[in-house]
């Protein structure tokens, strides 16, 4: 089953589908690439509550940036692509099982007045979990990711966060 939903307010819900293993969404923001890329280069910047937070915790073990979040706790990341301003891959390892995680994308496209800011979050079904909680989980992410893109814009274009 898919599902896809229609614009509103500069976002796009784009395609949910537990059989692909991805989630998409994107979001207009009237800012320049480069604002927009300072943010996503920050490793789990939509680790929060909502609202972007400027001073995560975040330090380097190895391979992978650390970002700690006094409510959520500890996550683990690798950069995996890099093509600044404009594409950036991430590896968001499981905390249960770090041999897996998920892929998450970002891209960054021109568009008038401002940018546009894609990300593919996909690799749910290399989790170690049964079905159901990958289903939910997919379900999470993407209300997540809508969200987080939304905390995003307004981070972006000064019109709040933390």
């Amino acid at each position: 089953m898919t599902q896809t939903d229609g614009q509103t307010d500069g976002q796009t819900d784009g395609q949910l589908d537990a059989e692909l293993d991805r989630i998409e969404r994107s979001i207009d923001i009237d800012a320049s690439a480069e604002k927009v890329w300072s943010l996503i280069t920050r490793p789990g910047w939509w680790i929060n509550d909502g609202d972007i937070e400027p001073d995560t915790e975040t330090r380097r073990e190895g391979d992978y940036d650390v970002v700690v979040h006094p409510k959520h706790g500890t996550f683990r990341f690798a950069t995996l692509e890099r093509d600044e301003p404009r594409h950036l891959t991430y590896h968001w390892v499981d905390n249960v099982a770090p041999e897996a995680g998920t892929t998450v994308a970002f891209w960054i496209e021109d568009r008038p007045g401002g940018v546009t800011l894609r990300v593919v979050e996909s690799g749910f079904s290399t989790l170690k979990k049964d079905r159901a909680a990958i289903d939910n989980q997919i379900k999470e992410n993407t209300h997540g990711w809508q969200v987080e893109l939304e905390a995003a814009r307004r981070f972006v274009q000064g019109d709040g966060g933390a």
